[in-house]
């Protein structure tokens, strides 16, 4: 009862979507967040003990002020999604730099003869990314985690990642369907930001923290050499994107001859890249989710 109650909470928010102005879409989506900031405290605390934890020298008032950020760009990312969903988001209006970035996937495909990872996090609209990158011919495998809502997985959240030629993948069935893709030269979308645990995780550091991080891009790297492609779309004040794709990572940390310590060392280059990305637009990261562990 309670998948299908939430399942047409969606659907009658989507037919909103539909019929009021975009404007209004994002403000209303701005207050949502405002409001769950000031009454969900678990998130809010835990949002505010991360930024204390990465931020130090920040005062409480400066925490404070880049919190309340963060909640209003996960607003507008939610604000997005909704409009991606209805048909409304002109994605070529919104990528100020899209011939450069289509020219850059090009180069870096034709350079790769053993597969792409696209490394990118929970930062700014991190869909947005995947659809552009599907919608202007390089389509990808996505890794994701199943949703709690089987009916919103399977009508909404799957067919919106799968819109422009993408694939998605559940996390529990995705090792044999990322070699498959690799082998086949193809490319798959990873992001790798939030905690993990199991075999698949390593510590290493993430904001000079200990950090239980995913291993399996350095694995993979290390058994079939793809191209490790870090992409992310970066949210301008405008409110439009600038895709940012930076150089392939080709360490392999070669000066090691232990291959945990080479796994280490490189799982802690990719958390380097992701860690420049987000300091340089904090407010545009995913601060909500419980990364360090606090309070366990």
């Amino acid at each position: 009862m309670r998948d299908f109650l939430e399942y047409y909470a969606i659907k009658s928010v989507l037919l909103f979507t539909k019929l009021f102005p975009t404007s209004f879409v994002y403000s209303f989506c701005n207050i949502i967040a405002a409001l769950f900031f000031k009454y969900d405290k678990r998130r809010s605390v835990l949002t505010l003990k991360n930024l204390h934890l990465i931020y130090p020298e920040k005062s409480d008032e400066e925490v404070l002020a880049l919190a309340k950020d963060a909640y209003r760009n996960v607003s507008m990312t939610v604000a997005e999604i909704l409009l991606m969903l209805t048909d409304r988001f002109d994605m070529s209006a919104m990528i100020e730099n899209a011939e450069e970035a289509i020219e850059k996937l090009k180069k870096y495909a034709q350079n790769s003869n053993m597969g792409t990872i696209m490394l990118t996090a929970h930062f700014s609209n991190w869909e947005l990314a995947a659809h552009f990158v599907a919608q202007n011919g390089f389509p990808m495998l996505v890794i994701a985690r199943r949703g709690n809502n089987l009916l919103i997985e399977k009508n909404l959240t799957t067919p919106l990642r799968e819109k422009y030629g993408n694939k998605n993948l559940f996390k529990d069935h995705a090792g044999g369907g990322i070699i498959k893709c690799l082998k086949n030269n193809q490319r798959v979308g990873l992001l790798v930001d939030q905690k993990a645990s199991g075999a698949s995780s390593i510590k290493v550091k993430f904001f000079n923290q200990e950090s239980d991080t995913v291993n399996s891009i350095a694995i993979l790297k290390l058994k079939y050499n793809p191209t490790i492609l870090p992409v992310f779309a970066v949210r301008q004040k405008n409110g439009k994107y600038q895709i940012l794709i930076k150089e392939p990572v080709d360490y392999v940390a070669e000066e090691e001859s232990d291959e945990k310590i080479r796994v280490a060392k490189m799982t802690q280059k990719y958390n380097d890249i992701m860690e420049e990305v987000i300091r340089a637009y904090p407010e545009q990261w995913f601060w909500m989710h419980n990364r360090w562990r606090i309070g366990k």
